[in-house]
């Protein structure tokens, strides 16, 4: 065989070879589609055809105490507009139809419409944005329209419903209320009450099995393929939102007098810990006042002279000294280290008892007592501290509570200072303003610290699904005796000390009053000066029925700053609403009960009274209303001084009486 033959017989071979082994590898690979790889292509191309959607969850509402809606889930409609799929005819028979439709419901000119509409036509829009959040009754009115009544396929009508939460009150308690968000990636952002009970209200998606029937057209297949959606619980609050409108406003008209940075309010229930109201209020660029952060709940700050309830109170309880203790203020200033502790008022108030001393706060005579007892020991004064809680958080479902710290010996913070410092509330304490509140309302409650409360229960329908109830932080945050003479100082301070602006005898407030300076520690602080004022307390004093805390953060010092000038009306206001709207109500087991002394009284009067008299009756011993009601029975004139028993009269009993006789008698 010739030499070229056998080359073109080898070449032969080796492309007969690789075609072969190209056959092999196909087979292998087709082997491998077949059994190794068909279930994940399988899976692919179903999923192509077929997709499980979700079905959100109806969101749980929010509540407050009465029954009123504070959120509520509401469906929004996004109508778009495939402008490819309708026939030419109608869409020029129906299109200025359709336009003056539009302008009737959405409100821009027919001409506007009209244009925008042939413009998709023109360049083939199947996705064009007509409306966005329109509510049930207006999307149903919108798919009657011209042309969009034909439906999807002959009209291009498209109706996108998603689920928006609405807050009935509006910016009103924003912060509080709060909200839920869920990111692409699963992770919740939560804020308020929505947040710290998401796990309640939000319910359990469903799902759906769909096909896809054209470009982005999806189509159920069939009920068995679908996991329903549980909706979410109702919760009822402990907000009132007569309560929280009152706080709200009140905080608003002096934080816009005062033209302050930011501020907050709360309202608690004395006895059960339930928040009646809280409002946050931060100022924008523009000088108004929105829900902006959660300030009650999560701003530290020194509190200033509202601290010194607490300092007070521990030295009352280690029995170092007594309400009657007198202190010498001196000139109104005390130097400790180089630095100097000042009164508000010049030149100081003397020798006052240290009880005066609080109730005029003054820090010389504060500071003075608890630097006299516990210099060499000022570890006692910090435990004594905290055998009342303070220093410890709250544990709040909201989240975001600020960290409490009251410094002590061996921590970094701590100098010769901070004792004499910390007894009238600075020195490093960092405390929040329902931090404080939580401590009045425990004074106001004869001692029972309980834990500030926000959710009542949780329902489904009318059916009681968790109930939250009153939880105690401290049975007894002091002595019985400690409490009745600081609820008598704190009553004082309004009545006759730095609170007494805000005395009105009609209704009795208690608590005490605070300036405190803060970003003293910044360069400009002596040519801009800046404070924080607040006014804790509760009312009424004698019954205390609620606890109130105010705090105002940087007023402009030119108008004002003081606690009393500044917080205390806000305080004052929502008492004085409250106090009339709310009308006290005695409440009696039974209504047939017998008291034995209004008994014997009674028996007495109804047999003197049945005597056919013609001559005085003795008198000595009845009450008063019964005497004068006995005499002019008689046909006797009567004058009465005193409101008490009969002591004395001016007509001997037994003597005869005429007619239109004057009778004198005097009661105890």
């Amino acid at each position: 065989m010739p030499i070229t033959d056998k080359k073109i017989l080898m070449r032969m071979y080796v492309v007969a070879g690789t075609m072969f082994l190209f056959a092999i590898m196909v087979v292998v690979k087709l082997l491998d589609i077949q059994f190794v790889e068909g279930e994940q292509y399988k899976e692919l191309a179903e999923e192509r055809i077929y997709r499980n959607f979700v079905i959100p969850a109806n969101r749980g509402n929010l509540y407050d105490a009465n029954g009123n809606l504070l959120a509520t889930s509401v469906p929004k409609y996004d109508i778009r507009f495939d402008a490819v799929t309708v026939a030419d005819k109608e869409f020029e028979k129906n299109l200025d139809a359709l336009s003056r439709e539009l302008s009737r419901l959405l409100g821009r000119p027919s001409s506007y419409y009209m244009k925008k509409l042939r413009t998709a036509r023109a360049n083939k829009n199947r996705y064009l944005l007509i409306a966005r959040g329109l509510d049930y009754g207006q999307y149903m009115e919108m798919k009657k329209f011209p042309i969009f009544k034909l439906g999807p396929f002959r009209g291009g009508f498209i109706a996108e419903q998603r689920t928006v939460r609405e807050h009935p009150l509006g910016k009103i308690a924003e912060r509080t209320v709060g909200y839920e968000r869920r990111d692409e990636n699963g992770y919740y952002t939560r804020v308020g009450l929505e947040g710290a009970f998401g796990q309640y209200l939000r319910g359990t998606e469903g799902r759906r099995l769909k096909q896809r029937i054209a470009k982005g057209q999806w189509k159920p297949i069939g009920d068995n393929n679908e996991v329903e959606p549980k909706d979410g619980y109702d919760l009822v609050s402990t907000i009132d939102v007569n309560i929280q409108d009152i706080a709200h406003h009140a905080l608003l008209e002096q934080l816009e007098k005062y033209q302050a940075d930011h501020g907050s309010v709360v309202v608690m229930e004395t006895a059960t810990g339930e928040v009646k109201a809280i409002s946050n209020l931060g100022r924008t660029s523009q000088g108004t006042y929105y829900e902006k952060l959660n300030y009650a709940v999560g701003e530290t700050h020194e509190p200033g002279s509202p601290f010194k309830l607490m300092a007070l109170m521990v030295a009352l309880e280690d029995k170092v000294v007594d309400t009657s203790t007198v202190v010498d203020t001196d000139n109104g200033v005390m130097t400790i280290y180089g630095k100097k502790v000042r009164d508000s008022r010049w030149g100081g108030y003397g020798k006052i008892s240290l009880g005066e001393a609080f109730e005029v706060s003054s820090n010389v005579g504060i500071v003075k007592v608890i630097y006299e007892h516990y210099k060499d020991q000022p570890e006692k004064f910090v435990e004594g501290l905290k055998r009342m809680n303070l220093g410890e958080g709250l544990d709040l479902a909201i989240k975001g509570e600020g960290e409490p710290y009251i410094p002590q010996p061996g921590d970094n913070t701590w100098s010769g200072l901070s004792l004499p410092w910390m007894a009238y509330g600075y020195g490093s304490i960092q405390l929040t303003p329902l931090q404080i509140l939580t401590f009045y309302n425990a004074v106001a409650n004869d001692g029972e610290m309980v834990q500030p409360r926000f959710i009542r229960e949780v329902r489904e329908l009318d059916k009681v699904v968790q109930r939250f109830d009153k939880k105690v932080l401290n049975p007894a945050i002091s002595s019985p005796e400690t409490i009745a003479k600081v609820q008598a100082l704190l009553e004082n301070v309004v009545k006759k000390g730095t609170g007494k602006k805000l005395y009105d005898p009609n209704f009795s407030m208690a608590g005490k009053t605070g300036t405190a300076q803060t970003e003293y520690w910044m360069d400009d602080w002596n040519s801009n000066r800046r404070y924080i004022s607040s006014f804790a307390g509760y009312f009424p004093a004698d019954n205390p029925k609620y606890s109130c805390i105010v705090v105002i953060h940087k007023p402009d010092n030119r108008i004002g700053y003081y606690g009393a000038d500044v917080s205390g009306p806000v305080f004052k206001k929502i008492a004085q609403k409250i106090y009339t709207d709310s009308p006290v109500l005695d409440s009696f087991d039974r209504i047939d009960s017998i008291h034995p002394k209004v008994e014997e009284a009674y028996e007495r009067f109804f047999a003197t009274s049945r005597q056919v008299k013609q001559v005085m009756p003795d008198l000595k011993g009845l009450p008063a209303m019964d005497a004068v009601s006995l005499l002019e029975n008689l046909g006797l004139r009567v004058q009465l001084s005193g409101a008490g028993t009969i002591v004395q009269q001016s007509v001997r009993p037994g003597t005869p009486i005429k007619q239109n006789q004057t009778v004198n008698l005097v009661s105890s």
